[in-house]
């Protein structure tokens, strides 16, 4: 399977959570939350790993990049959550999805080789994505003030960017799935730690709890297929796929909420399909 993808699946799963993150994040503590969603994903890992026979010893020097990734990863996570929570679409989502660029510059600072056609197509696909997204939303919900959320979707996209160029380059010398384990325990640990020292709540509510489970699930099945891309050639780009996400939510909302899709939107739809194929040939 190559890289491009598993960023699609990836895409598709963080899609659909997202649709489900902008509507649990209203009405639950936003921690508490993300919290059900980590352990959820990481029992669903644990799950796979015992099936397989996933698990594997790690190099002291890739445990150490895992640990940096999970950093990173509960960065993005708050960014993320808090982004949506606060909304609206056609804001958060074009900024988080602008991380591909940094991925592949990070990409290119390692040596790895990125033509010009190869960059215009990743920008093609960020504009598609945003376009698709800033038409999402009426513009007559009252939100609150920009400045925050564009702060909060901006170190999601960087938080992002982090996590799957050190994720990647540690699955790169070791198995993947012990890799991606410790990038999610260490999230984990964090958040706790930080929900202790802030005395946030940990009790989501229980109505809200199956919905998390199944956005942990989500969430499991597409960090591993984006960080488990590190040993495939042109890893970048399964960041880069993964990055359709907020296009896919939409498209999801028009295909099973019947909400409009306008002419301008299916042209950005188009346009980042395409470049997607380009990057795929």
């Amino acid at each position: 399977m190559s890289a491009l993808t598993l960023g699609l699946i990836a895409a598709f799963c963080w899609g659909l959570h997202d649709v489900l993150v902008r509507r649990v994040s209203q009405n639950t503590p936003l921690m508490a939350s993300l919290l059900v969603v980590l352990v959820a994903g990481t029992l669903f890992q644990m799950g796979l790993m015992v099936s397989t026979g996933g698990f594997a010893s790690v190099s002291l020097k890739s445990a150490g990049l895992a640990t940096a990734s999970g950093i990173f990863f509960l960065i993005a996570s708050l960014g993320l959550y808090g982004a949506f929570q606060r909304g609206p679409v056609r804001l958060v989502a074009p900024i988080i999805a602008s991380y591909p660029i940094l991925s592949v510059a990070w990409a290119a600072a390692s040596g790895v080789s990125i033509s010009t056609l190869e960059w215009l197509a990743v920008l093609a696909i960020i504009a598609g994505v945003s376009v698709v997204a800033a038409l999402a939303d009426d513009g007559e919900t009252e939100v609150p003030a920009k400045g925050r959320t564009v702060i909060y979707a901006v170190i999601a996209a960087c938080g992002f960017a982090g996590t799957f160029a050190l994720g990647q380059m540690a699955t790169s010398m070791d198995h993947d799935l012990p890799i991606v384990l410790i990038t999610r325990l260490v999230a984990i640990a964090l958040l706790v730690g930080l929900m202790i020292a802030r005395t946030l709540p940990f009790n989501p509510g229980r109505r809200a709890m199956p919905v998390l489970v199944l956005m942990g699930c989500l969430d499991g099945i597409a960090l591993i297929c984006v960080l488990s891309a590190g040993g495939l050639p042109d890893a970048q780009y399964a960041a880069v796929a993964s990055s359709v996400f907020g296009l896919l939510t939409i498209v999801m909302a028009w295909a099973f909420l019947k909400e409009r899709m306008t002419p301008t939107q299916w042209g950005g739809c188009l346009l980042t399909f395409a470049a997607i194929g380009y990057l795929a040939l």
